[in-house]
């Protein structure tokens, strides 16, 4: 039987989110292997395509995308987990490109966000090892969000007008 301790999303308000986060040194650590199993564990049960270290308290330089389709998200595209430590963008696109973004420290609000359609960065995966990645789309689109956890940013923070957001019973409506 799974031993799953309840990990609590931090909410809009509370202070961890607005906070840039400390670089993680000790990646091969055991309390840093575990948070990675928490955050893997958290973002499958909480039905999110992402999840950073702040949104559970913790404001540490680490992030997981894990898109694949789910209630929230049904059209999500099918990928394995990727840990992202210590990440940094190194190129941006210039064409940007405006979607709908939720987030767990904001449930039950949608917004259109404008993001850059693809973005090269680099980070150290969970073994510790340097990766370099390109990613486009749906996928810059969770990465460019998580990130923004990690610097001290929400997604409603890149709206660019207070029209372009809306309750979450009505943007499941227009799917």
């Amino acid at each position: 039987m799974e031993l799953f301790k309840e990990i609590k999303i931090a909410k809009l308000g509370e202070k961890v989110l607005r906070k840039k986060a400390k670089k993680i040194k000790d990646i091969k650590s055991s309390k840093t292997q575990q948070l990675i199993s928490d955050m893997k564990t958290c973002v499958k049960k909480s039905n999110g395509v992402g999840l950073a270290a702040p949104q559970i308290f913790i404001s540490k330089q680490i992030m997981i995308i894990s898109s694949q389709p789910n209630k929230r998200y049904p059209n999500a595209p099918l990928m394995k987990n990727e840990v992202l430590i210590n990440p940094k963008i190194i190129k941006k696109s210039k064409k940007m490109k405006k979607d709908w973004e939720g987030c767990l420290s904001i449930p039950g609000i949608r917004a259109l966000v404008p993001r850059h359609e693809k973005i090269k960065i680099k980070y150290l995966d969970e073994n510790a090892n340097e990766k370099t990645q390109t990613f486009e789309g749906f996928i810059a689109r969770i990465f460019q969000h998580e990130y923004d956890h990690l610097i001290g940013l929400v997604f409603i923070d890149r709206v660019e007008t207070n029209k372009d957001i809306i309750t979450e019973e009505m943007y499941f409506k227009q799917l």
